[in-house]
């Protein structure tokens, strides 16, 4: 069921070890991505048809559909189902719409003003994954930024259901969102088709979105071989709870398990400082194991994760911040103290009430987290994902008498004569 480790047996190595996920050692899934990549550049839709049969088990006779067929679908989901898409809509865009922010001027020298000013990136791809679970709240989470944000051109791509289509709750996001059109492509090809564009799916600037290792690993390499850029590398699901001889055994299971139900590569890790409850949580996990439709994939999952046991919360504190997860669940008695010891992770859920669940639908903060580490140096999705600051700035005459002596001597010890030039053509006039 949950391995067991114990903290102060364990060296920095096995740490290193059991901290790493999603590895591609052998390179086997980057090659069969770069395969994919190449031939969607070399072939366009024709590439795209023949990736939907083979991996979609899906004959299409079109890319995308369109808008009166997303209003039909739409229309067919039941009335409670649209009231919960359109609270976590609410909620997602009051969280996302108070992110923003006034610009400051700043007058740095005498006649010299510097300021920022923010522009929306253009053209986004959003991928909204559809493999063994179809996400409608990717698709708010990503929409609604970038709607804020202003961005020009939202192509969307998720890959197709059995019928060749999607589904309604997919349709009724698209009509929240003003979305007219979806392409039916998912996995490394719909990144591949966004990043370098082919007949039907235009080209974007930036790819947001999360998927399996596979999507994940195209995003990485469209963004060092193209000019496409990517929000973060946001792979297989993760989290980690923190948990302390307080916490409800049942509570801790089931958080690992919403996690665990996403994929068989997915990972939930239990870190505690009691013994007794984390045997408390393996007979809950088996409890409710057995009550869930997707209960073989969790149970992978399960497998495939581990319990670590430490001396103090401050030890737990410190295996968290060394496997910097997607998600962070703190169920322990003081932990608003723990709060500031915190230096990586993607979301944090505080205390035993807060579900990572909440997070994942409808609390309002988004769901697109750095996975498998990357939240070491990356952030979740925000507002400013979706935007670019872009610097100005101002020199009057009396500023460049002020600035220009400085900005000469600089250029001249650099050895940059046409720099140091630039300056003293001006102060000359």
């Amino acid at each position: 069921m949950l391995k067991k480790y114990n903290y102060k047996d364990l060296g920095s190595e096995q740490i290193r070890l059991l901290v790493t996920r999603n590895a591609d050692n052998a390179n086997e899934i980057g090659a069969r991505v770069e395969s994919i990549i190449e031939r969607v550049k070399s072939e366009g839709d024709k590439a795209l048809f023949s990736y939907s049969e083979q991996f979609d088990k899906v004959s299409l006779n079109k890319l995308f559909i369109e808008f009166d067929e997303i209003e039909k679908l739409a229309s067919k989901i039941d009335e409670s189902e649209q009231k919960a898409l359109e609270k976590a809509y609410y909620n997602i865009h009051k969280f996302h719409l108070a992110q923003i922010s006034e610009e400051a001027k700043v007058e740095t020298t005498p006649g010299v003003t510097c300021w920022r000013e923010t522009r929306a990136i253009e053209k986004v791809g959003l991928y909204v994954p559809g493999g063994s679970a179809v996400l409608p709240s990717t698709f708010l989470m990503l929409g609604i930024p970038a709607k804020i944000a202003g961005c020009k051109e939202i192509v969307v791509c998720s890959p197709p259901q059995k019928n060749g289509s999607i589904n309604g709750y997919i349709a009724y996001c698209a009509l929240m969102l003003g979305i007219k059109r979806i392409y039916l492509i998912g996995g490394a090809q719909a990144v591949a088709a966004m990043a370098l564009g082919t007949e039907s799916i235009p080209k974007v600037d930036k790819i947001f979105g999360p998927g399996n290792q596979y999507v994940t690993k195209a995003k990485t390499i469209i963004q060092s071989t193209t000019d496409t850029a990517i929000d973060m590398p946001a792979g297989p699901s993760e989290v980690l709870v923190i948990a302390d001889e307080t916490t409800n055994p049942a509570f801790i299971a089931a958080d690992l398990l919403a996690q665990a139900e996403h994929g068989t590569d997915s990972q939930a890790i239990l870190v505690s400082t009691s013994n007794k409850i984390v045997e408390e949580t393996i007979i809950e996990l088996e409890k409710q194991l057995t009550l869930l439709p997707r209960a073989e994939i969790a149970a992978k999952a399960i497998a495939n994760s581990y319990a670590i046991i430490t001396e103090n919360v401050d030890e737990a504190m410190q295996f968290s911040n060394e496997y910097a997860p997607e998600h962070l669940i703190i169920q322990t008695k003081d932990w608003e103290q723990l709060v500031k010891k915190i230096t990586n992770a993607g979301s944090v859920f505080l205390g035993e009430y807060t579900p990572e669940s909440a997070g994942d639908y409808a609390s309002g903060t988004n769901h697109t987290l750095p996975t498998s580490g990357f939240a070491r140096s990356y952030s979740g999705v925000s507002l400013e994902s979706f935007l670019k600051k872009i610097t100005f700035q101002h020199i009057s005459k009396a500023g460049i008498k002020n600035l220009g002596p400085t900005v000469e001597t600089l250029a001249e010890l650099e050895g940059l004569k046409a720099h140091a030039n630039a300056v003293a053509i001006r102060m000359r006039d």
